[in-house]
């Protein structure tokens, strides 16, 4: 039986690729598992993905999978793919860090979080712990206590945040799939600038068990791949209700991965306008346009008041971020990056009125997003305003103006978390550039099936697509 690397194989395999290879006996989850392990070990010195390895962890699984599969056992529809998790997810033996300094000093986990239990449950491995903003509050990815995560594309540049460790996984080839976690756009935008798929579920529908929280009622989980496929695989894997989190929406699984051949048929798609049309952001809204023409969608929709939802995001989620890390605040202040710290202090510093209001118009959006919902089944939206910015970069240029860059990286997708809505960035790339730029696919609340069906659709016309790194 020969190993992956006998084979030649591609840097890594798809989920589908990987898990019918093991249960067909062309490979085994160990040759899979040490192929990964290799790779890692080679390459992230230079990328600055994980934070731990879980080498005998991950080794001893494959045996026991392979062992099944070699009595005739069932291994699960995700036998032997290799995944991993940002930081915040707790894992049973290690500290759960949140990217910061302080939770050093935590004990360790004594249990995995819900959805590793629930990837493993159907076969796939967990081999690590991923980088990550302190404590997911920063666009950038960029953490002073950690080694930086890049970019693998252009290791000179941003890899996007929160959950920067998970892009950079799976966009240099360590793994298939990588889970991460969105507030206001930590899924997202590490997508647009990685080159990646990526999955915002709708608020609730993916399990926050035993994951460090950032702000509560923005706070949602969900997968990075190569692939819409593999997006639509792990989702299907990790849904379902979970009395373990009280945020957890109690409603039936609803796969998507069997709805993906049925492409944009009946699907009434339109374009974002207004806010989301800067002018001056050509990368930005060439993407748009041509992920718009691949799909038919020549109808422009006004999301109005979307500057407002986004300020009224930034107002709820520093405080709750403030109100959750007050007493750290208060005994460890030191120990936090300034500008986080900065943040959380002027979080616990908010009129209450100021977060009133803000909760009163998130009423009145989601009800504005309903409505439009009920005439259109999905819009497309820029996922960030640029390409990935250079490691050292302060500011980006928007709309013909220079503006901070960390404040603004998350400009398209604050409004969108706001109301706990379902997205799929897919990731465009244009002849010459070495670095891609990302397209939000927005659905209706619990519809992650039709975006994850237009993303599909634009992967087999050729239109999106995730390669893996050149990092030789």
């Amino acid at each position: 039986m020969t190993s992956l690397l006998d084979q030649g194989c591609s840097p890594q395999l798809g989920i589908l690729e990987i898990s019918t290879g093991i249960r067909s006996g062309r490979f085994t989850a160990r040759a899979a598992i040490e192929h990964t392990l290799a790779r890692i070990e080679r390459l992230d010195g230079r990328v600055g993905a994980f934070t731990a390895v879980l080498t005998e962890r991950a080794l001893a699984r494959a045996d026991a999978i392979d062992a099944r599969h070699a009595a005739g056992k069932p291994v699960g529809a995700l036998a032997g793919v290799p995944f991993a998790v940002k930081n915040l997810y707790d894992i049973a033996g290690l500290v759960t860090l949140a990217g910061s300094r302080i939770n050093r000093d935590n004990p360790p986990a004594t249990r995995d979080a819900t959805l590793i239990e629930r990837l493993e449950g159907q076969g796939a491995i967990c081999v690590g712990a991923l980088n990550m903003s302190e404590y997911a509050y920063d666009f950038t990815g960029q953490n002073p206590h950690e080694a930086p995560s890049r970019n693998p594309h252009a290791l000179d540049h941003l890899a996007g945040g929160s959950s920067s460790g998970p892009a950079s996984a799976v966009a240099a080839g360590f793994v298939p799939l990588a889970l991460g976690s969105d507030a206001n756009g930590a899924i997202r935008v590490p997508a647009s600038l990685c080159g990646l798929f990526g999955l915002k579920p709708t608020f609730g529908r993916l399990s926050r068990a035993r994951s460090f929280p950032f702000a509560a009622s923005l706070d949602h989980m969900g997968p990075l791949a190569r692939s819409a496929r593999d997006l639509a695989f792990a989702y299907d894997a990790m849904q379902g209700p979970d009395p373990d989190d009280p945020s957890s929406a109690q409603r039936p699984v609803q796969p998507a991965l069997f709805e993906l051949g049925r492409g944009i048929e009946g699907l009434r798609i339109a374009v974002a306008g207004g806010y989301f049309h800067p002018e001056g952001n050509r990368d930005a809204l060439e993407a748009v346009r041509r992920c718009a023409k691949a799909l038919d969608a020549s109808e422009t929709v006004e999301i109005p008041q979307a500057a407002v939802a986004r300020a009224a995001a930034f107002l709820i989620t520093i405080t709750e971020g403030g109100a959750l890390h007050r007493e750290r605040l208060r005994v460890r202040a030191k120990d936090f990056t300034p500008a986080v710290r900065d943040r959380l202090i002027a979080g616990n510093m908010v009129p209450a009125t100021w977060v009133t209001e803000a909760h009163r118009f998130r009423h009145w959006f989601r009800e504005e997003m309903h409505r439009i919902f009920e005439r259109i089944d999905l819009i497309l939206a820029p996922a960030t305003p640029c390409r990935a910015p250079r490691i050292d970069a302060n500011t980006i240029e928007i709309g013909g103006q220079t503006v901070p860059l960390r404040a603004n990286l998350g400009l398209f997708t604050q409004p969108i978390s706001f109301v706990g809505l379902p997205v799929v960035t897919v990731p465009l790339w244009d002849e010459g550039e070495r670095l891609p730029i990302g397209v939000q696919i927005i659905a209706p609340a619990w519809r992650e099936d039709l975006a994850l069906r237009a993303a599909w659709a634009l992967e087999t016309a050729g239109v999106v697509r995730a390669p893996i790194a050149d990092l030789h």
